[in-house]
């Protein structure tokens, strides 16, 4: 009983901080003439930056900032997890997407997450060997790296396996989490790494074991990772968790194969939005939400007004409700994706938004059948809020928008290598079937979970990129970017300001305002509007570059340790 308690208080207090904190820099360190990286941490963005002051471009700089992150933000994202990588060539042409989201193992059934009949809780299933997928970000990198690098792979990697075998001060970020996180205390994985070192006087972390994986790594590339003595470790680790061991197997692992999407764009005002296509629902979320928003006069309203908030749930409602009923891996369900994001469509769902009223039961739609379906079940689905993005500007204006993640901060808890496991597969919805509904994000073998990771780029009128972004945050990563977009967008804001606007999320769960913020000095008002007001505890992660007049301007929340940094 103590142990499942103890799972239950981390799940719900990992991710929970007070509200938003001044930026951590001054805002001319924010702006370069040549090229600029905001990341979670400053040592990856300064590992990122010398690359390309070496000569590399965006895809060098993503991998060595990638890599940085697995040790110096271990609880967020890694090579032990997956991630999604948007890329947009200087000089114009189709963005190109990078897929290295996660897959189950071939022996997954709809029933991995039930238990004798009852959905099992999310805080049980985390730790789970059934919760880790084949890991996707090695694969993805050396693929993306493959075919748009121009350093050498090993030089990418060098860096973070001198910095972990020299060690660094604790970031402060990895300090509130370990020290928060009861749940790392009951894994010898993570307590004889994280625990111990945060315990000891000078909290330095050091990870030799990281710095050998990712040598080993360098020289002999994504093999090693995926069908060398590595594979087997990771596979006897996740089939080795009790309870609830895993099925992966090494055939699973020499099987997986990054995929290559074409980016999904769209009109919003006078700019053109690009994201990720399914199985992320961020892309279609995004495009959606400010799709139903045209209509209306944003860049009118105040920041942070009622108005504002209440018009952006709205559409976030009326998203979230496709997002459920066709979201999934379009490798094993029809997902009628251009219909979706529709201009039509969206027009039509868009005239459902009363501005002096809540929906009552927001219902998905059938793109060009009709904007409602009334007979459509009420979505029951639940996902963590771990994750980090990084957003990069090269010299030639090459740009990389990457999310990747772990899932939960700390993953599955399960270490191999030097790094954590993943838990991405609790990212597919438990119940197969609901109210009769077969759900598109149920469990089936080899499949990839739906996601809600938002990589973006938005392009102006001359077909230049305007801003690149993205965040972590879970399911709340769709409504953070959303916000900073209409901040940079309609409001017309610096994206630093626009990222450090207080938070409000919809996601199936209420409309979330985020608590110690002027906001909540507005949540009587949505309720009058008939919203369901919950003052919450966030941290997201949005990092942002946007053009300025001669070069680049970047943002970084301040909600954690990272900054936006270049020349």
């Amino acid at each position: 009983m103590l142990i499942l308690l103890t799972l239950l208080s981390a799940c719900r207090t990992a991710d929970m901080e007070p509200g938003v904190p001044a930026p951590n820099q001054p805002p001319e360190e924010q702006l370069a003439q040549r090229f600029m990286i905001s990341a979670a941490n400053p040592l990856a963005v300064e590992i990122g930056n010398d690359i390309l002051r070496r000569g590399g471009n965006a895809v060098d700089a993503a991998v060595a900032v990638q890599m940085a992150l697995t040790f110096v933000e271990p609880g967020e994202s890694g090579i032990g997890g997956g991630g999604f990588l948007l890329y947009r060539a200087a000089g114009g042409g189709e963005p190109t997407v990078y897929d290295g989201r996660e897959t189950a193992p071939m022996a997954a059934s709809v029933d991995r997450f039930m238990f004798l009949g009852l959905r099992m809780p999310l805080w049980a299933a985390i730790p789970s060997g059934r919760a880790v997928g084949v890991p996707g970000t090695v694969a993805m990198l050396h693929r993306a790296h493959r075919e748009h690098g121009r350093l050498p792979w090993p030089d990418l990697l060098q860096p973070t396996i001198d910095l972990a075998n020299t060690g660094i001060e604790m970031p402060l970020r990895l300090q509130e989490q370990i020290s928060r996180d009861r749940s790392l205390r009951l894994y010898g994985d993570t307590r004889n790494y994280f625990v111990t070192q945060w315990r000891e006087s000078e909290r330095r972390l050091r990870n030799p074991e990281l710095a050998e994986t990712l040598s080993m790594l360098a020289t002999q590339g994504p093999d090693f990772f995926y069908e060398g003595p590595l594979a087997q470790r990771i596979v006897a680790a996740a089939n080795g968790r009790w309870p609830w061991r895993s099925d992966i197997t090494l055939e699973d692992l020499r099987n997986y194969r990054p995929e290559k999407r074409q980016a999904l764009c769209g009109d919003y005002r006078e700019w053109t939005v690009c994201g990720a296509p399914p199985p992320s629902s961020g892309g279609i979320a995004v495009l959606q939400i400010l799709g139903m928003l045209e209509q209306f006069e944003l860049g009118a309203l105040e920041p942070n007004s009622v108005e504002a908030i209440h018009l952006i749930t709205e559409a976030s409602r009326l998203a979230f409700a496709d997002r459920f009923r066709y979201l999934g891996d379009p490798d094993y369900v029809t997902v009628p994706t251009e219909p979706l994001v529709d201009a039509l469509y969206l027009a039509d769902r868009g005239r459902l938004i009363d501005p002096e009223r809540a929906i009552a039961d927001p219902k998905p739609g059938q793109p060009g059948v009709r904007p409602e379906i009334e007979e459509a079940p009420d979505p029951v689905d639940e996902e963590t809020a771990g994750t980090s993005h990084f957003s990069i500007i090269d010299a030639e204006g090459n740009s990389v928008s990457m999310t990747g993640s772990i899932e939960a901060p700390f993953g599955s808890r399960i270490m191999v290598g030097g790094f954590l496991l993943n838990n991405q597969l609790t990212d597919f919805t438990f119940r197969a079937v609901q109210n009769g509904f077969e759900v598109p994000n149920r469990v089936e073998g080899g499949k990839r979970p739906r996601s809600s990771m938002t990589p973006l780029v938005v392009l102006d009128g001359n077909d230049e990129v305007r801003l690149v972004i993205g965040s972590r945050g879970g399911s709340r990563i769709i409504g953070y970017v959303v916000k900073a977009l209409i901040g940079v967008l309609d409001w017309q804001l610096p994206v630093q300001e626009a990222i450090s606007l207080p938070n409000f999320v919809y996601r199936g769960k209420g409309l979330e305002l985020e608590r110690g913020t002027e906001l909540a000095n507005k949540a009587a008002a949505l309720r009058d509007l008939g919203h369901d007001v919950r003052m919450v505890n966030t941290r997201s992660g949005v990092h942002g570059i946007e053009r300025v007049d001669g070069g680049w301007r970047g943002g970084a929340d301040p909600r954690l340790d990272g900054v936006a940094v270049g020349d």
